[in-house]
């Protein structure tokens, strides 16, 4: 597959998220069938794996899915980039004494579950806990310097806190929302971050399954745990209304002899070079046809005229960045 750079870190075009075998989306898969899912992910070419220490069932606990990752990739550890996010509250910070000792408790922890001795790319998962992002940056910095951590990044962020962290340390990736019914970050942060070699990762860049055109207005979600309960997008007047994009990607996936979530990660692929999508799944095949998406190529004439077409469409329900 071919590799993007996220700051100083080389990475496969595509990544994979790996939140789905923990939580969101229903009741979980046994552990050796996520472990297989991950490794044969890996086998496919993917070197870029994120999880979160936050990622367990229901969201109660710490740490169910850094122990999957750690259990399916600690053979070929040398060979992937492991990303994963803490999050921190200055009740936390006031406690541990300063952020460095609170932001390095989190990660041994981390290390510990992902059976490895460095995190490649470590996040702060969202900046709603009241610390200071210059001091988070500052912490990073520490770390990085310890060689704990290669590289850090920050999650659902405008560019005025990019910014004010970018100043302090570096940063190597931006993690928010994207796809292409989910553009904010077009606006100011993409471009941010290509000025300033800082890479984007999307999340969700399929919509939750949106984009996939496997979700109608008669899909039915798992009502445990299945985030897609109250993503606005999924509900059924905004699928109905968000018909036009499915059916644009359905076009051009026929012409390309492609899927239509193929079609949705290599249009943003194509649009800019520091953009490295994670598509989540819990399924073997539809992990590997997302990481597929990297084999499938736009020419500038098909991809103006997607672009153009999808510019004229209106977007049902867009939850945003920063909310």
């Amino acid at each position: 597959m071919k590799t993007r750079q996220l700051g100083d870190l080389t990475v496969s075009e595509v990544g994979m998220g790996c939140m789905a075998f923990s939580h969101g989306y229903g009741k979980i898969p046994l552990e050796q069938y996520s472990v297989e899912a991950i490794r044969n992910a890996y086998q496919h070419g993917c070197t870029l794996f994120d999880t979160a220490e936050i990622y367990s069932p229901n969201l109660a606990g710490i740490g169910h899915n850094e122990r999957i990752v750690g259990k399916a990739l600690k053979d070929v550890r040398k060979d992937v980039v492991l990303a994963t996010k803490l999050f921190l509250d200055r009740l936390e910070v006031k406690k541990e004494g300063s952020a460095y000792k609170a932001v390095r408790r989190h990660l041994e922890d981390s290390m510990e579950r992902l059976q490895t001795d460095m995190v490649d790319l470590y996040y702060l998962h969202r900046t709603n806990g009241g610390v200071r992002i210059e001091d988070v940056a500052e912490a990073m910095g520490l770390l990085i310097e310890d060689g704990m951590i290669r590289g850090w990044g920050l999650s659902q962020v405008d560019v005025d806190v990019i910014d004010r962290a970018q100043n302090v340390t570096p940063l190597s990736a931006i993690q928010n929302i994207y796809s292409m019914v989910e553009r904010d970050m077009e606006k100011a942060v993409i471009p941010y971050c290509m000025e300033h070699g800082i890479g984007v990762v999307p999340f969700s860049p399929i919509a939750s399954g949106l984009l996939s055109g496997k979700i109608t207005t008669e899909t039915k979600f798992e009502r445990n745990d299945d985030v897609r309960n109250w993503v606005p997008q999924l509900s059924k007047a905004n699928i109905a209304g968000n018909q036009p994009i499915i059916d644009l990607l359905k076009e051009y996936a026929d012409r390309k002899h492609a899927t239509s979530a193929q079609i949705s990660l290599v249009w943003m692929l194509h649009k800019y070079p520091n953009v490295v999508p994670i598509p989540g799944s819990k399924n073997k095949e539809r992990i590997i046809e997302n990481l597929d998406a990297s084999k499938v190529e736009l020419t500038k004439e098909e991809f103006c005229s997607l672009e153009e077409a999808l510019n004229q469409c209106k977007v049902s329900g867009p939850r945003g960045f920063n909310r």
